[in-house]
Parts: structure tokens; sequence; C-alpha cells
């Protein structure tokens, strides 16, 4: 079994039963199939790592150049192509070669899930740093969810660099680290991860073996 990692697709959130009889809220996620693009060697590239590709484009969708790199290893086009750090390629990790669930993971392993979290838009300091409203009491004039002085007098006589302010919230990368695979459907090439992971639905991501493995009680 090759222990490193592989992409796949958030589905939705569910619930199943462990063997005690306990309810277990998981996040189904679609990984795999995936298609080994290319293989980084330290000996060409300066570091080691396999490019994967997941979920099907057509082909009307990819420019000619790209449309080439997938012809060159007679892949369909994907959507979705990431590379992902390994310290040793297996020798049967060829371009073309293709990887299910079952290949990577197992139920129980630890793993640390990368995606891209939900956009909120442009949002307040209430909602994006939880700050409190003023009182809304006789005398507060026009000034009910604003973030307050920002000011530095005389010296620096400037808004000091990183200030709480209005601005994006959410769509940025993050990683929850630490999940645990609850159940695997292998036929379908799902993963039930125990909890929540970032994005939305159909959201890509990315999911690796965990960095530090946390003990399970």
């Amino acid at each position: 079994m090759i222990k490193q990692g592989i992409l796949g697709k958030k589905v939705g959130m569910t619930q199943i039963f462990d063997d005690k009889g306990n309810r277990v809220p998981v996040t189904v996620i679609k990984a795999g199939p995936n298609v080994v693009l290319d293989v980084k060697t330290s000996d060409k590239h300066g570091y080691t790592a396999v490019q994967l590709g997941f979920d099907d484009q057509r082909e009307q969708r990819i420019n000619k150049p790209d449309l080439g790199k997938f012809l060159k290893v007679d892949v369909t086009p994907k959507k979705f192509i990431k590379e992902i750090r390994v310290d040793e390629i297996p020798e049967d990790y060829k371009a073309g070669k293709e990887l299910t669930v079952s290949d990577v993971f197992k139920v129980g392993d630890p793993i640390d899930v990368t995606g891209y979290s939900k956009g909120k838009g442009f949002q307040g300091v209430i909602k994006r740093y939880h700050f409190s409203s003023s009182v809304s009491t006789h005398g507060t004039h026009e000034f009910f969810r604003h973030g307050g002085s920002v000011g530095t007098s005389l010296d620096p006589s400037r808004i000091i660099k990183g200030q709480k302010m209005p601005g994006r919230m959410g769509n940025k990368k993050v990683t929850i680290q630490n999940l645990k695979i609850a159940a695997i459907d292998k036929d379908e090439n799902l993963i039930m991860v125990r909890g929540s992971v970032p994005g939305h639905q159909n959201g890509y991501l990315v999911i690796r073996y965990a960095a530090k493995k946390r003990v399970y009680i």
C-alpha cells in the first residue's frame, strides 16, 4: 500500500454508526480514481513528488498546450491537478497509472485535508473578527457596527500595519489536521472522514497522511 496522498471532491455530510452503536458525524469525500500525470525526481527536478489529476474535463475546455500533456500520457483531461511531495517514489509509479482510495488509505488512518474555505464576501469587523457592537442607547449617533478608532495620534502618525478592518472574508487555503477516516467505500471511491473539512460542496480537496499522528482514545 502506497502512503502519500490523493485528490478528491467534497460531496457533503452525513452520519454513520460505529461498532458500538455510536453515531458519528462524517464528511463524504469522492477521492478517485486519480491518474498519475508526472513523476518528479530529485535527480532531474531537485525534489520528489507525484503529479495527480482528478475529475474528467471535456477536451473543448482545454487549450492546446495543456491538452498535449494529457495526450502524451494517454489519459483524459482533468479539472484538478496537484503535486504531492513524497520522500520516495515507488517503482510502479509511472505516468498514466490509476490510483484508487484503497491503494492509498485504509480505515483508521489519520489525514490532513486541505481546501479553500467558503467565501463570505466583503464583511465588517463584527462578523469578520467578532467585534462587539456599540450600545444602542440615547446619545449613540451613527456608530453601531463600526470598528472604533484606528488612529495613532502624532507618533507614528499612521495606521499600524495589520489593523483589523473590514474586508474580504473566507476563500482562504485551510488545512484541517489529524482527521480520522471512519469508513471507506472501495466501489465508489468514497472516504468518510470523521468531522468537517473546509470548503463548499463539490469543492476540491487534497488529502494527505497526517504530518503528526494523533493518538485516538
